[in-house]
């Protein structure tokens, strides 16, 4: 059956107009394309192999699909919204605007989350009308708030890093210098230290 006639008034993307961060519906499921690769064997027809965020879960799977193969592209609308805490389940934020609150299952969120202090201004992804994901700038400043102390003459020259704990409960690698309750500034696409805030 043809997409067209399945969902009148759809958008239709094909495996040749696919990007980082699109959404499409596969299945009646809806995900977002996290990597994606164009193959041309010498063999055979040439087929698109991806790696496909689950909105729902937040689970990657891979997946492969025939050259110019057509999916129902999915609407998404950005909205500015205030992360207030996550209880363990789900995500919650508030409309800053209407003050409504929303909840995200934090399964799908969590990556996103180890950069969120609560009250911090977020992107709510709305998929389909529906709260599906969070969009963080590429850097976030946090406090670091436990590290071992740094030695005497680890300068900022100094090569090595140490683990540090973030007031967001995420870990990551830092240089000795840096100490207990300085801020840094972090990538959170790869999740690296940049420097201090």
């Amino acid at each position: 059956m043809k997409l067209r006639a399945r969902y009148p008034g759809c958008v239709v993307l094909s495996t040749n107009q696919f990007k980082n961060g699109n959404h499409i519906e596969v299945d009646g499921t809806i995900f977002k394309i996290v990597d994606f690769q164009h193959v041309k064997p010498g063999k055979g027809g040439a087929f698109v192999r991806t790696k496909l965020r689950r909105a729902a879960d937040g689970n990657v799977i891979d997946r492969t699909f025939r050259a110019g193969e057509k999916f129902r592209s999915v609407r998404t609308e950005s909205r500015k919204m205030q992360f207030l805490y996550a209880d363990g389940s789900d995500a919650h934020f508030m409309d800053t605007e209407s003050f409504e609150q929303i909840a995200i299952p934090e399964a799908a969120v969590a990556d996103t989350l180890r950069w969120c202090t609560p009250s911090s201004e977020v992107d709510v992804l709305f998929i389909d009308d529906q709260p599906g994901d969070v969009q963080l700038p590429s850097a976030v400043d946090l406090e670091v708030t436990q590290t071992d102390p740094g030695l005497r003459g680890d300068s900022v020259s100094g090569g090595g890093t140490k683990p540090a704990t973030l007031e967001t409960g995420a870990v990551i690698q830092v240089p000795l210098f840096v100490e207990q309750g300085q801020r840094i500034r972090v990538d959170t696409r790869s999740g690296e230290y940049m420097a201090r805030a």
